[in-house]
């Protein structure tokens, strides 16, 4: 069964940084792709960005520049850190993979 789990969520202050993780299990993990995408309060879920399974990297024009997945196959993780976080960063970021999804992570960037 894959399960995905998603932590390191905390509130920030903007222009902080914060890096949140995704832990697989469930799946050969080192074939897979990983997707993150957040859901902002009161907004549609979004795409965030993507790791393949040989460590390509695409984001959204949004986070681009300013956020960066990464994936440890050793630990079935993956990470997506971020820097110079805005107000508007703010969001529930899920991690997905082959139509699953974890339960999210809350980052709340503000004063």
């Amino acid at each position: 069964q894959v399960q995905l789990v998603e932590s390191g969520g905390t509130w920030v202050r903007p222009g902080g940084s914060l890096r949140v993780s995704c832990a697989a299990t469930g799946v050969n993990f080192s074939d897979e792709g990983m997707a993150w995408y957040r859901q902002p309060p009161g907004k549609e879920r979004e795409y965030v960005g993507l790791i393949n399974d040989i460590g390509r990297t695409h984001y959204a024009d949004s986070v681009k520049g300013r956020f960066t997945i990464a994936r440890d196959n050793d630990k079935n993780s993956v990470s997506l850190q971020m820097n110079s976080l805005k107000s508007e960063d703010t969001a529930v970021y899920y991690c997905t993979s082959r139509g699953h999804w974890g339960t999210g992570t809350l980052v709340t960037v503000s004063y």
